[in-house]
Parts: C-alpha cells; structure tokens; sequence
C-alpha cells in the first residue's frame, strides 16, 4: 500500500497507480511489465509451482537473466520483509490508515477487504 500511494502521489497516471493497488490486472500495461508482476504474483502464491517455463517466458518477453534474477530478488525480498513484519505483529501507526485512504482511489478506498486492518 506504502508504496502504491507513493506511485499515485508521485505519478502523472494516478488512475494507473491506482489499478496497481488494487489490481495490476485491470491497468493498462506494457506486455513486459505485465508479465513480470503476473511472475511475481505466481511467485509469491505458489512458489511450488513455478516452472523453467515461467522464466523462459520472462526471457520472451525481452528480458535478460539478470533482470529475471532481480525480479525474482525484489520478489523473494519484498515477501520476506512483509512476513518479518506480520511475524512480529508489526502494526500500522496511528493516522497511518487515514493516510492510506488517502492515497486510493475512491473506487479502491470503498474496498472493505483492502481498507479494513488485520486484526490481531
């Protein structure tokens, strides 16, 4: 979500940035973009099921091993700072909600699974 919001303040495309927080399906994106984050989903999902074939699809689309390599890191990084923090019951500051909606789209910010916090 932090992240997404930064995109939509700091984007010429806040619908964009939007649909990437809500769902990167629904965006208007380039074939490689699309199939790097649909990687990452599938990563991130079911780590079991990923295949040579999911790189090689990656390479199709025009991207080199070492940009594969660091999407497969940002990926397997990003997962792991997340269950770090939800591990730790990490929870968002005060005001830190408020903020979030904020950012969203009126659309995404009537969500009630994407507003509501996790409980405890």
């Amino acid at each position: 979500m932090s992240h997404g919001g930064f995109l939509r303040q700091h984007s010429d495309d806040p619908e964009l940035a939007s649909h990437i927080m809500h769902d990167y399906r629904q965006a208007d994106l380039d074939p490689q973009t699309r199939g790097m984050l649909d990687f990452a989903v599938k990563l991130t999902r079911e780590p079991w099921a990923m295949k040579k074939a999911d790189v090689n699809a990656l390479r199709e689309l025009g991207l080199s091993d070492e940009e594969i390599l660091s999407v497969v890191l940002i990926t397997c990084n990003f997962n792991f700072m997340s269950r770090l923090a939800n591990g730790l019951g990490v929870e968002l500051g005060e005001g830190r909600q408020e903020q979030i909606a904020a950012w969203l789209s009126p659309a995404a910010s009537s969500l009630g699974w994407l507003m509501t916090p996790k409980e405890a």
